[in-house]
C-alpha cells in the first residue's frame, strides 16, 4: 500500500501542514519510523521523541504542531486518526475467494455469493452467512447459526448451535461461542446437569479475542450488545448481558446472569460474581472482585496494592485482627459514654 500524504490526511480526517505529495508506505512509532512512515503522538510522555523522529509526518493535536520538526498532520483526536491510518495499511492475509474444496458445508446452509471459506471448515445445517464474511481454516459453525455481513471468523473458532452474530463482527482463534453454561443441580453428593436451552446473541461491530468463551443461556440467551469489545481469555457465563460499547480486558470472568451496562470498562483479571447488575459507565480496576451490584457509575477497585512481602504479611495479620479490634473499640466507646 502506498498513499500520498494528502490522500492519507483526507482518509483519516487530519489537516496537513505541508508536503502533500510525500509517499507514505506504513505506520510506525516515533522511534522506529522511517522516511516513508507516518507516526503519531497521543501521550505526552513520548513528546521528547518528536525532535529526533525520522517519520515522514507525525499525527498530533493542533496545539502540538509547533513541536513537530517536519510535517504535521493535525487531528483533534490523534489516537483515533492513528487507528484509521493503521486500517489503511492492514497487512493481514485474507482467505481465498470461494469455498475451499476441503470445507464441509451442509446442504441447507445459505452462504452469500462472496463469502470466503478456508480449508477444513465445517458449516452445519440451516446456517446463514451474510455477504462479505470470511471463515478461517478449521472453524466449525454449528446448526442454526447466523452471521451477518462482513464478519470475520479466524482459524479454529467454534460456534455451537444457535449462535447469532450481527454485522462486522470479528472472532479470533480458539474462541468458543455457545458452549454449555455451568449449570448443575446437587443431590446426595452428585451433580445433575441442567440442559442449557438458550443461545448466544451478539450484536453488530463486536470483537471477541482469542480463547475467549461465551456460554449459551440456560433458558434465555446470553447477549453481547453492539460495539462491545472482549480481549483474550475471558469467560462469559450463561445468561450474562453485556451492554453496548463495553470493553473487557484479558482474563476477566463474569459469572452467570450478571448484567453489565453500556459504556463500561473491566480491566484485566476482574471478576464479577453472579446475578449482579453493573450500572452504565462503570469502570473497574484490574484484579478487582465485584461481589455486590453497582448502581452508581464511577471507578471501582478492590484488594490491596503491591508491597514488600514482609509488610504484606504484617498487614494480613492485621486484617485478621480487625473484627476483634472493632469489638474492643465498641466496648471502649460504650464505657466512655457511660462515664460521661
Amino acid at each position: 500500500m502506498q498513499l500520498t500524504l494528502a490522500d492519507l490526511a483526507e482518509q483519516i480526517g487530519a489537516r496537513l501542514t505541508q508536503g502533500g505529495d510525500i509517499i507514505i508506505q506504513g505506520v510506525n512509532t516515533l522511534t522506529a519510523a522511517g522516511p516513508s512512515d507516518v507516526s503519531f503522538l497521543a501521550n505526552d510522555s513520548y513528546r521528547r521523541h518528536l525532535a529526533n523522529t525520522q517519520a515522514a509526518a507525525v499525527i498530533v493535536a493542533p496545539e502540538q504542531a509547533e513541536d513537530v520538526a517536519g510535517v504535521a498532520l493535525l487531528a483533534d483526536n490523534p489516537y483515533l486518526a492513528f487507528a484509521r491510518a493503521t486500517q489503511l495499511f492492514d497487512n493481514r492475509p485474507h482467505v481465498a475467494a470461494g469455498v475451499h474444496p476441503t470445507a464441509v458445508v451442509a446442504g441447507t446452509a445459505q452462504l452469500a455469493d462472496d463469502v470466503r471459506v478456508a480449508a477444513n471448515v465445517v458449516i452445519g445445517e440451516h446456517v446463514y452467512i451474510g455477504a462479505g464474511s470470511e471463515i478461517g481454516p478449521g472453524t466449525v459453525i454449528g446448526d442454526h447459526c447466523t452471521l451477518g455481513q462482513n464478519c470475520r471468523l479466524a482459524a479454529n473458532v467454534t460456534l455451537y448451535h444457535d449462535v447469532a452474530l450481527g454485522d462486522r463482527c470479528t472472532v479470533h482463534s480458539g474462541a468458543v461461542l455457545g458452549a454449555d453454561g455451568f449449570g448443575f443441580a446437587p443431590d446426595a453428593g452428585r451433580w445433575h446437569k441442567i440442559a442449557q436451552l438458550g443461545g448466544v446473541r451478539i450484536g453488530n461491530d463486536v470483537e471477541i479475542g482469542a480463547n475467549t468463551c461465551v456460554d449459551r443461556g440456560a433458558l434465555e440467551d446470553t447477549v453481547i450488545a453492539d460495539g462491545a469489545i472482549l480481549d483474550n481469555l475471558i469467560q462469559v457465563a450463561h445468561n450474562v448481558s453485556i451492554g453496548e460499547g463495553t470493553a473487557i480486558a484479558a482474563c476477566a470472568g463474569i459469572a452467570g446472569s450478571t448484567q453489565v451496562g453500556a459504556g463500561c470498562t473491566l480491566a484485566g483479571g476482574v471478576g464479577l460474581s453472579g446475578h449482579l447488575s453493573i450500572a452504565d459507565g462503570t469502570h473497574v480496576a484490574a484484579m478487582a472482585l465485584i461481589s455486590k451490584s453497582i448502581d452508581k457509575p464511577g471507578v471501582y477497585a478492590s484488594g490491596t496494592a503491591q508491597m514488600p512481602l514482609k509488610e504484606w504479611r504484617r498487614s494480613a495479620t492485621r486484617f485478621r485482627q480487625l473484627d476483634s479490634m472493632a469489638k474492643r473499640l465498641q466496648q471502649l466507646e460504650k464505657r466512655q459514654e457511660g462515664e460521661a
